[in-house]
Protein backbone atom coordinates (compact mmCIF):
# COMPACT_ATOMS: atom_id res chain seq x y z
CA UNK A 1 0.00 0.00 0.00
CA UNK A 2 1.26 3.46 -1.10
CA UNK A 3 0.13 6.05 0.83
CA UNK A 4 -1.37 9.33 -0.55
CA UNK A 5 1.10 12.23 -1.15
CA UNK A 6 0.43 15.14 1.34
CA UNK A 7 -1.19 18.34 0.14
CA UNK A 8 -0.99 22.47 0.60
CA UNK A 9 2.60 22.49 0.80
CA UNK A 10 5.20 23.84 -0.97
CA UNK A 11 5.97 22.55 -4.63
CA UNK A 12 9.37 21.16 -3.47
CA UNK A 13 7.22 18.69 -1.55
CA UNK A 14 4.70 18.26 -3.68
CA UNK A 15 4.57 14.18 -4.65
CA UNK A 16 5.64 12.99 -1.39
CA UNK A 17 4.72 9.52 -0.43
CA UNK A 18 5.70 6.60 2.02
CA UNK A 19 6.85 4.03 -0.61
CA UNK A 20 5.33 0.41 1.29
CA UNK A 21 8.36 -0.68 3.06
CA UNK A 22 6.76 -3.81 3.87
CA UNK A 23 7.24 -4.85 0.46
CA UNK A 24 10.73 -3.45 -1.19
CA UNK A 25 13.82 -1.70 -0.14
CA UNK A 26 14.11 1.84 -2.12
CA UNK A 27 17.66 4.23 -1.30
CA UNK A 28 17.49 7.95 -1.94
CA UNK A 29 19.24 9.21 -4.68
CA UNK A 30 20.76 11.99 -3.03
CA UNK A 31 21.87 10.56 0.42
CA UNK A 32 21.82 6.74 1.90
CA UNK A 33 18.88 6.46 3.44
CA UNK A 34 16.17 3.94 2.96
CA UNK A 35 12.05 3.50 2.98
CA UNK A 36 12.57 1.65 5.86
CA UNK A 37 13.12 4.44 8.05
CA UNK A 38 9.38 4.13 9.41
CA UNK A 39 7.14 7.02 7.71
CA UNK A 40 9.73 8.43 5.53
CA UNK A 41 8.53 10.32 2.41
CA UNK A 42 9.92 10.22 -0.99
CA UNK A 43 9.09 12.50 -4.01
CA UNK A 44 8.71 10.73 -7.33
CA UNK A 45 11.88 11.27 -8.29
CA UNK A 46 13.45 9.18 -5.63
CA UNK A 47 14.61 11.64 -3.07
CA UNK A 48 13.21 11.81 0.67
CA UNK A 49 11.87 14.24 2.25
CA UNK A 50 14.87 14.57 4.48
CA UNK A 51 16.93 15.70 1.35
CA UNK A 52 14.12 18.02 0.28
CA UNK A 53 14.20 19.69 3.71
CA UNK A 54 17.50 20.68 3.72
CA UNK A 55 16.87 22.22 0.04
CA UNK A 56 14.28 23.86 1.74
CA UNK A 57 15.88 25.11 4.98
CA UNK A 58 18.55 26.49 2.27
CA UNK A 59 16.80 28.02 0.27
CA UNK A 60 13.08 28.49 0.92
CA UNK A 61 13.14 29.37 5.01
CA UNK A 62 14.07 33.29 5.97
CA UNK A 63 15.97 32.86 8.91
CA UNK A 64 15.93 36.17 9.99
CA UNK A 65 12.47 36.40 10.24
CA UNK A 66 12.97 32.95 12.33
CA UNK A 67 15.22 34.68 14.45
CA UNK A 68 12.89 37.86 15.05
CA UNK A 69 10.27 35.09 15.87
CA UNK A 70 12.80 33.10 18.71
CA UNK A 71 13.79 36.90 19.99
CA UNK A 72 9.93 37.52 20.47
CA UNK A 73 9.34 34.32 22.17
CA UNK A 74 12.23 34.98 24.41
CA UNK A 75 11.28 38.27 25.22
CA UNK A 76 7.45 37.20 26.06
CA UNK A 77 9.24 34.75 28.23
CA UNK A 78 12.37 36.27 29.71
CA UNK A 79 12.45 36.85 33.31
CA UNK A 80 13.58 40.12 35.29
CA UNK A 81 14.63 38.64 38.34
CA UNK A 82 17.16 36.04 36.83
CA UNK A 83 14.55 32.81 37.58
CA UNK A 84 14.32 29.77 35.54
CA UNK A 85 12.54 30.94 32.10
CA UNK A 86 13.09 28.48 30.11
CA UNK A 87 13.85 24.37 30.51
CA UNK A 88 16.23 22.85 28.19
CA UNK A 89 16.09 19.04 28.01
CA UNK A 90 20.07 17.72 27.76
CA UNK A 91 22.40 15.48 28.81
CA UNK A 92 25.03 17.91 28.61
CA UNK A 93 25.91 16.29 24.17
CA UNK A 94 26.75 18.79 22.06
CA UNK A 95 23.28 19.90 20.88
CA UNK A 96 21.76 20.49 24.20
CA UNK A 97 24.75 22.54 25.05
CA UNK A 98 24.40 24.16 21.91
CA UNK A 99 21.13 25.15 22.97
CA UNK A 100 21.57 26.13 26.04
CA UNK A 101 24.47 28.15 25.66
CA UNK A 102 22.49 30.22 22.58
CA UNK A 103 19.58 30.98 24.58
CA UNK A 104 21.53 32.07 28.03
CA UNK A 105 24.15 33.98 26.11
CA UNK A 106 23.16 35.36 23.01
CA UNK A 107 19.12 35.58 24.26
CA UNK A 108 19.92 36.75 27.59
CA UNK A 109 17.75 33.16 29.09
CA UNK A 110 18.08 32.09 32.64
CA UNK A 111 17.49 27.98 31.67
CA UNK A 112 17.34 24.96 33.80
CA UNK A 113 18.75 22.42 31.89
CA UNK A 114 17.41 18.95 32.58
CA UNK A 115 18.89 15.79 32.10
CA UNK A 116 17.26 12.45 32.34
CA UNK A 117 19.84 10.32 33.44
CA UNK A 118 21.35 7.17 31.35
CA UNK A 119 20.77 3.86 31.67
CA UNK A 120 25.06 2.91 32.38
CA UNK A 121 27.03 6.12 32.08
CA UNK A 122 30.35 6.39 30.22
CA UNK A 123 32.65 8.16 31.57
CA UNK A 124 33.13 10.71 29.06
CA UNK A 125 29.45 11.13 29.40
CA UNK A 126 29.69 11.92 32.92
CA UNK A 127 32.22 13.90 32.63
CA UNK A 128 30.86 16.15 29.62
CA UNK A 129 27.91 16.47 31.49
CA UNK A 130 29.72 17.94 34.65
CA UNK A 131 31.94 19.74 32.70
CA UNK A 132 28.37 21.79 31.28
CA UNK A 133 26.90 22.16 34.76
CA UNK A 134 30.41 23.96 35.20
CA UNK A 135 30.60 25.98 32.57
CA UNK A 136 27.69 27.99 33.79
CA UNK A 137 24.56 25.91 34.07
CA UNK A 138 21.54 24.71 36.48
CA UNK A 139 20.72 21.16 35.93
CA UNK A 140 18.22 18.90 36.80
CA UNK A 141 18.99 15.21 37.03
CA UNK A 142 16.37 12.34 36.58
CA UNK A 143 17.22 9.23 37.91
CA UNK A 144 14.24 6.81 37.59
CA UNK A 145 13.94 4.06 39.98
CA UNK A 146 16.75 1.63 38.62
CA UNK A 147 14.71 -1.31 39.15
CA UNK A 148 11.94 -0.77 37.32
CA UNK A 149 14.20 0.99 34.03
CA UNK A 150 16.13 -1.88 34.04
CA UNK A 151 12.55 -3.99 33.80
CA UNK A 152 11.42 -1.70 31.15
CA UNK A 153 14.54 -1.68 29.05
CA UNK A 154 14.22 -5.22 29.15
CA UNK A 155 11.04 -5.25 28.58
CA UNK A 156 11.13 -3.17 25.54
CA UNK A 157 14.14 -4.51 24.07
CA UNK A 158 12.32 -8.28 23.96
CA UNK A 159 9.01 -7.24 23.29
CA UNK A 160 9.75 -3.96 20.36
CA UNK A 161 13.90 -4.67 19.72
CA UNK A 162 14.93 -1.90 21.38
CA UNK A 163 15.86 -1.40 25.21
CA UNK A 164 16.19 2.92 24.62
CA UNK A 165 12.19 3.22 24.37
CA UNK A 166 11.99 3.98 28.41
CA UNK A 167 15.01 6.63 27.96
CA UNK A 168 13.19 8.12 24.68
CA UNK A 169 10.21 8.30 26.78
CA UNK A 170 11.34 10.13 29.95
CA UNK A 171 13.50 12.18 27.86
CA UNK A 172 10.71 13.44 26.52
CA UNK A 173 8.08 13.73 29.18
CA UNK A 174 10.56 14.16 32.33
CA UNK A 175 11.48 17.73 31.32
CA UNK A 176 7.62 19.11 30.98
CA UNK A 177 7.09 17.47 34.50
CA UNK A 178 9.76 19.59 35.54
CA UNK A 179 8.29 22.88 33.60
CA UNK A 180 4.80 21.94 35.43
CA UNK A 181 6.68 21.59 38.70
CA UNK A 182 8.57 24.96 38.59
CA UNK A 183 5.87 26.64 36.44
CA UNK A 184 8.69 27.50 33.77
CA UNK A 185 6.41 28.11 30.71
CA UNK A 186 8.75 27.75 28.26
CA UNK A 187 10.34 24.47 26.76
CA UNK A 188 13.18 24.16 23.70
CA UNK A 189 13.95 20.88 22.65
CA UNK A 190 16.59 20.64 19.64
CA UNK A 191 15.73 19.64 16.79
CA UNK A 192 12.08 17.83 15.46
CA UNK A 193 14.15 14.22 14.48
CA UNK A 194 11.17 13.53 11.91
CA UNK A 195 11.84 16.47 9.55
CA UNK A 196 15.56 16.19 9.91
CA UNK A 197 16.22 12.91 9.25
CA UNK A 198 13.46 11.39 8.96
CA UNK A 199 9.44 10.13 9.62
CA UNK A 200 6.38 12.35 10.03
CA UNK A 201 6.53 15.32 7.62
CA UNK A 202 2.62 16.50 7.92
CA UNK A 203 4.91 18.86 10.63
CA UNK A 204 7.42 20.27 8.76
CA UNK A 205 6.79 23.96 8.96
CA UNK A 206 5.48 23.55 12.69
CA UNK A 207 7.98 24.66 15.44
CA UNK A 208 6.42 23.58 18.79
CA UNK A 209 5.57 20.02 19.70
CA UNK A 210 1.93 18.97 19.82
CA UNK A 211 1.50 18.27 23.54
CA UNK A 212 -1.97 17.11 23.45
CA UNK A 213 -0.86 14.17 20.84
CA UNK A 214 2.45 13.81 23.12
CA UNK A 215 -0.15 13.17 25.94
CA UNK A 216 -2.56 10.67 24.37
CA UNK A 217 0.38 8.76 23.35
CA UNK A 218 1.26 6.11 25.74
CA UNK A 219 4.52 4.75 26.95
CA UNK A 220 4.00 1.45 24.69
CA UNK A 221 1.18 0.23 22.72
CA UNK A 222 0.90 -2.45 25.54
CA UNK A 223 -2.17 -2.52 27.82
CA UNK A 224 -2.07 -1.90 31.46
CA UNK A 225 -2.64 -5.84 32.19
CA UNK A 226 0.33 -6.88 30.18
CA UNK A 227 2.21 -4.79 32.32
CA UNK A 228 0.89 -6.24 35.04
CA UNK A 229 1.89 -9.64 33.27
CA UNK A 230 5.39 -8.54 33.78
CA UNK A 231 5.20 -7.08 37.63
CA UNK A 232 5.08 -3.36 36.12
CA UNK A 233 2.34 -1.00 37.88
CA UNK A 234 0.97 1.86 35.81
CA UNK A 235 2.00 3.81 38.69
CA UNK A 236 5.44 2.89 37.98
CA UNK A 237 5.51 4.38 34.65
CA UNK A 238 4.59 7.87 35.78
CA UNK A 239 8.07 9.36 35.66
CA UNK A 240 8.04 8.55 31.99
CA UNK A 241 4.35 9.76 31.21
CA UNK A 242 3.67 13.37 30.41
CA UNK A 243 2.03 15.28 32.96
CA UNK A 244 -1.62 16.01 32.49
CA UNK A 245 -3.26 18.41 29.50
CA UNK A 246 -5.19 20.40 32.96
CA UNK A 247 -1.43 20.96 34.62
CA UNK A 248 0.25 22.25 31.44
CA UNK A 249 -2.21 24.39 30.38
CA UNK A 250 -2.92 25.63 34.40
CA UNK A 251 1.23 26.62 33.66
CA UNK A 252 0.90 27.27 30.12
CA UNK A 253 3.82 25.34 28.82
CA UNK A 254 4.26 25.80 25.39
CA UNK A 255 7.45 23.43 24.10
CA UNK A 256 9.16 24.26 20.74
CA UNK A 257 11.97 22.81 18.47
CA UNK A 258 15.00 25.01 18.47
CA UNK A 259 15.86 24.04 15.01
CA UNK A 260 12.67 25.68 13.56
CA UNK A 261 14.48 28.72 14.54
CA UNK A 262 17.86 27.92 13.71
CA UNK A 263 18.94 26.27 11.01
CA UNK A 264 20.42 22.74 12.94
CA UNK A 265 24.03 22.01 12.02
CA UNK A 266 25.53 19.26 14.30
CA UNK A 267 28.98 20.10 13.57
CA UNK A 268 28.77 23.86 14.56
CA UNK A 269 27.10 22.80 17.68
CA UNK A 270 30.64 20.80 18.70
CA UNK A 271 32.74 23.02 17.46
CA UNK A 272 30.12 25.58 19.95
CA UNK A 273 30.08 23.17 22.67
CA UNK A 274 33.87 22.28 22.64
CA UNK A 275 34.86 26.16 22.78
CA UNK A 276 32.26 27.09 25.48
CA UNK A 277 30.63 24.08 27.53
CA UNK A 278 33.82 21.62 27.70
CA UNK A 279 32.48 18.78 25.33
CA UNK A 280 34.94 16.38 24.53
CA UNK A 281 34.59 14.02 21.61
CA UNK A 282 34.69 10.48 21.99
CA UNK A 283 38.33 9.78 23.90
CA UNK A 284 38.57 5.90 22.19
CA UNK A 285 37.92 7.41 18.75
CA UNK A 286 35.67 6.67 16.60
CA UNK A 287 31.98 5.65 18.30
CA UNK A 288 31.37 1.72 17.76
CA UNK A 289 28.55 1.25 14.02
CA UNK A 290 29.81 4.69 13.20
CA UNK A 291 33.14 7.31 12.05
CA UNK A 292 32.27 9.99 13.52
CA UNK A 293 33.03 10.43 17.64
CA UNK A 294 30.75 13.55 18.76
CA UNK A 295 27.13 12.29 19.18
CA UNK A 296 25.07 9.44 21.37
CA UNK A 297 28.18 9.22 23.85
CA UNK A 298 26.45 9.11 27.50
CA UNK A 299 25.08 5.48 27.50
CA UNK A 300 27.02 2.47 27.63
CA UNK A 301 23.65 0.62 26.10
CA UNK A 302 22.84 2.65 23.25
CA UNK A 303 25.31 1.01 20.95
CA UNK A 304 22.40 -1.92 21.01
CA UNK A 305 19.66 0.78 20.43
CA UNK A 306 21.56 1.71 17.05
CA UNK A 307 22.43 -1.83 16.39
CA UNK A 308 18.76 -2.93 16.90
CA UNK A 309 17.88 -0.41 14.05
CA UNK A 310 20.38 -2.05 11.73
CA UNK A 311 18.63 -5.25 12.22
CA UNK A 312 14.97 -4.06 11.61
CA UNK A 313 15.41 -1.31 9.42
CA UNK A 314 18.94 -2.21 7.56
CA UNK A 315 19.98 1.29 8.73
CA UNK A 316 22.74 2.19 11.17
CA UNK A 317 23.81 4.50 12.47
CA UNK A 318 26.82 5.57 9.68
CA UNK A 319 23.90 5.55 7.44
CA UNK A 320 22.29 8.71 9.68
CA UNK A 321 25.52 9.98 10.32
CA UNK A 322 26.38 9.96 6.63
CA UNK A 323 22.56 10.76 5.43
CA UNK A 324 22.76 14.31 7.42
CA UNK A 325 26.66 14.90 6.16
CA UNK A 326 25.56 14.56 2.65
CA UNK A 327 23.09 16.94 2.93
CA UNK A 328 25.02 19.25 4.85
CA UNK A 329 27.86 19.01 2.29
CA UNK A 330 30.18 17.70 4.44
CA UNK A 331 30.41 14.66 2.48
CA UNK A 332 29.56 13.24 -1.46
CA UNK A 333 27.23 10.46 -1.17
CA UNK A 334 29.83 8.28 -3.09
CA UNK A 335 31.88 8.89 0.13
CA UNK A 336 28.88 8.15 2.40
CA UNK A 337 28.27 5.02 0.35
CA UNK A 338 31.73 3.93 1.10
CA UNK A 339 31.34 4.61 5.12
CA UNK A 340 27.91 2.92 5.31
CA UNK A 341 29.45 -0.11 3.90
CA UNK A 342 32.08 -0.34 5.84
CA UNK A 343 30.94 0.72 9.27
CA UNK A 344 26.98 0.39 9.45
CA UNK A 345 25.78 -2.53 11.26
CA UNK A 346 29.04 -2.93 13.70
CA UNK A 347 28.15 -5.57 16.64
CA UNK A 348 28.75 -3.03 19.47
CA UNK A 349 31.30 -5.24 21.66
CA UNK A 350 33.07 -2.71 23.64
CA UNK A 351 30.47 -2.54 26.10
CA UNK A 352 28.81 -5.83 25.53
CA UNK A 353 29.52 -7.54 28.92
CA UNK A 354 28.43 -4.87 31.28
CA UNK A 355 24.90 -4.86 28.84
CA UNK A 356 24.26 -8.75 29.19
CA UNK A 357 24.64 -8.10 32.91
CA UNK A 358 21.85 -4.86 32.91
CA UNK A 359 19.88 -6.52 30.83
CA UNK A 360 19.97 -10.14 32.91
CA UNK A 361 20.92 -12.28 29.51
CA UNK A 362 23.41 -14.21 28.04
CA UNK A 363 24.85 -14.18 24.74
CA UNK A 364 22.80 -16.86 23.39
CA UNK A 365 19.53 -15.16 24.35
CA UNK A 366 20.55 -11.89 23.39
CA UNK A 367 21.38 -13.62 19.65
CA UNK A 368 18.09 -14.84 19.97
CA UNK A 369 16.26 -12.28 20.75
CA UNK A 370 18.32 -10.26 17.55
CA UNK A 371 17.57 -12.95 15.44
CA UNK A 372 13.62 -12.43 16.87
CA UNK A 373 13.54 -8.71 14.71
CA UNK A 374 15.10 -10.15 11.04
CA UNK A 375 12.77 -9.25 8.73
CA UNK A 376 13.34 -11.59 5.20
CA UNK A 377 12.75 -8.95 2.93
CA UNK A 378 15.97 -7.22 5.00
CA UNK A 379 18.00 -10.64 6.01
CA UNK A 380 18.87 -13.69 4.07
CA UNK A 381 21.47 -16.38 5.43
CA UNK A 382 24.33 -17.47 3.34
CA UNK A 383 26.31 -20.44 4.64
CA UNK A 384 24.79 -20.05 8.54
CA UNK A 385 25.68 -16.47 8.26
CA UNK A 386 23.15 -14.25 8.31
CA UNK A 387 23.65 -11.18 5.27
CA UNK A 388 21.73 -7.95 3.94
CA UNK A 389 20.02 -8.58 0.84
CA UNK A 390 21.15 -5.89 -0.57
CA UNK A 391 22.92 -2.29 0.08
CA UNK A 392 22.97 1.08 -0.33
CA UNK A 393 25.21 1.51 -3.84
CA UNK A 394 26.69 4.19 -5.71
CA UNK A 395 24.65 5.94 -8.35
CA UNK A 396 26.01 4.61 -11.73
Amino acid sequence: MVQKSIKSVPSIFKGLRIIDPAHKVVYCKKCVLSNQRPRTMFNEDGICAPCLYSEFKKTMIDWDKREKELEALCDKHRSKDGSWDVVVPGSGGKDSAYVSYVLKKKYGMHPLTVTWASSLYTDIGRKNLEDFISSGFDNVLGSPDGEIHRKLSKITFKEFGDNFLPFAYGQINFPLQIAVRYKIPLVFFGEDGDVEYGGSFERYNKPDLDLEYTIRTKFTSLSPEHWKSFGIKMEDLRRYSSPSLKDIKSVGVEAHYFSYYDNWNPEQHYEVAKEHTGFTPNPEGRTEGTYTDFASLDDKTDGFHYYMAFIKFGIGRSTADASHQIRDGIITREEGVDLVHKYDGEFPSRYLKEFLEYMEMDLNILNKTIDKFRRPLIWKKVSGQWKLRQQVEKLG
